[in-house]
Formats: structure tokens, sequence, C-alpha cells
């Protein structure tokens, strides 16, 4: 399984509703998770101009820029040689540009949504699948018992929704291919250890026999 961290929607100190709490910027706690040893980062600032969002990558050490994928502003992906793009309602198209080494992921919060873009993607968000940590009231939206029968859980799809160390068990018996997370990270007081406890678990995981 795969970890991937998604950014907050704000910048700066505001860019979660706990604040970051290492005194550091936003982009200096992403490249201490890049060195903790995280492959993935979804930046996802919605409303976000597109200088805002360069200004942000310009703070990440460009051998980074491979590991980022971005929700908007799409022509930023390629002029940073960034990782891939993620569709959403803002951005549903995939640009005729795209290379073939650049991902293209998307989120669905249905699995009558996920069937109908799995072929379409490199991999899919599903959610919620856990009570959400960073929103509140935002409950599971689906039961074991229906993502098991769904014949639709694999290796292209990213568990998101509530995700935490203790519960990454449960997703590695339903067959997810990744674990995404948000509120887990930003909300704790220390993001990058909340990121190395989460790759430690999973690594645990690969080495248990299923």
């Amino acid at each position: 399984m795969e970890l991937i961290v998604i950014t907050g929607e704000r910048f700066g100190q505001d860019s979660c509703p706990e604040g970051l709490h290492l005194g550091g910027s936003e982009q200096k706690l992403v490249e201490e998770m890049f060195r903790t040893g995280l492959q993935r980062l979804h930046l996802r600032k919605p409303g976000a101009s597109e200088r805002q969002l360069a200004e942000w990558l310009e703070r990440i050490d460009p051998q980074y820029h491979r590991r980022i994928v971005i929700h908007d502003c799409f022509e930023l992906a390629r002029r940073y040689r960034l990782g891939g793009i993620h569709l959403n309602s803002r951005n549903p198209a995939v640009p005729d540009w795209i290379p073939p080494e650049m991902t293209v992921s998307r989120s669905c919060h249905s699995l009558k949504e996920l069937a109908e873009w799995k072929s379409r993607c490199n991999y899919l968000f599903l959610s919620p699948i856990f009570n959400s940590i960073s929103k509140h009231g935002y409950g599971s939206g689906f039961t074991a018992e229906e993502l098991a029968g769904s014949g639709l859980i694999d290796a292209k799809t990213v568990a998101l929704g509530g995700v935490t160390s203790e519960n990454l068990y449960v997703l590695k018996g339903l067959g997810f291919g990744g674990a995404a997370v948000l509120g887990t990270v930003w909300k704790s007081p220390d993001p990058v250890s909340q990121v190395r406890a989460l790759l430690s678990s999973l690594q645990s995981l690969h080495q248990e026999p299923f």
C-alpha cells in the first residue's frame, strides 16, 4: 500500500484548521515528509490562483516535484514537471498534452463512480471510508461488506477519509492499494512525525503474512 498526503486547503499558518505547529512553512514540512520517505503528495488549494500555486511550488526543492500531483492549474504540472494531475469538478477533463509518465487521478464518492472511472485513470480516491477527521460530521459512506462485495477495490483504489495508523490494517484486508490522509497529518502537533508513523505502520503491514 502507498501513502498519499493531501495538503491543507489554505496557505501558510492557515493551511489547516489547527495551523502549523512546528513554526516552519508548509513547504518545509512537506520537504521533511519527502525526506522521511513520502513518495506522493497532492497539492490541493481550491480557489488559489495560478500565481499562488506557482509560488508554493517554487519553495519546494525541484528534486521533489515529480512526487507532487496538482488539483488545479494543470499547466503548472507541465511547467514544473510534476508527477501528475488530479481531476475534480473544477477541472474534469484531461489536457491533451499529458505525457504518459504523468499520472491522472480522480476522486470518487460512490462505487458506481469508481466503476465508471477505473479504466480511465492511473488511480482513484474513494471516500469517505471512515469518519472524516478534517470535515466535522462527514461520516463513513460505505460498509465493509459493500466494499468487499463490490469487486472494485484493488491496487488502483486509494482510501480517503478518517485514515489513521490504527485502521490501515482494515484497508489492507479490503484490498486497497493506498491510503490518502489530510486531517490525520495536518491536525497533528507534529505532522512530520505523523507521516513517519503512518509509513512505519504500512511497512509493518507489508511484512506481515496476509
